[in-house]
């Protein structure tokens, strides 16, 4: 089977393994300049349904991503008025890392998110 029957062509723009992987890099980037994670979930939103269904779980994976980290960071400012604020909005932080990492190792191998609506890591 060749990586284009499995859904796994080399192309940033197609709905495929590079275009998961920038979308993850993009979310990456977006604690260095905070707009390219708007950038990585239009990608996201633009590519789900278009491809593969692993490709697929990994774009849905992201956009809970996005969506629960907004939740995340809005609860943890609220609450840096109390003084915990900014221990959650580190945690949230290693969240998002650790669930962009584990799509760019799960996106190299070809292989779908088991659980891509998962609140969880």
């Amino acid at each position: 089977m060749s990586m284009q029957e499995n859904g796994c062509a080399e192309s940033y723009i197609e709905p495929v393994r590079n275009n998961i992987l920038l979308v993850s890099v993009l979310y990456l980037a977006a604690f260095v300049v905070g707009l390219s994670g708007l950038i990585g979930l239009v990608f996201a939103y633009l590519n789900r349904g278009k491809s593969t269904i692993w490709a697929d779980s990994h774009y849905t994976y992201q956009i809970c991503t996005f969506w629960i980290s907004l939740l995340y960071v809005l609860i943890s400012m609220a609450l840096t008025f109390v003084g915990i604020g900014f221990v959650l909005m580190f945690l949230v932080a290693v969240w998002v890392i650790i669930r962009c990492i584990k799509v760019l190792q799960a996106a190299s191998r070809c292989e779908p998110i088991p659980d891509p609506t998962t609140w969880l890591v």
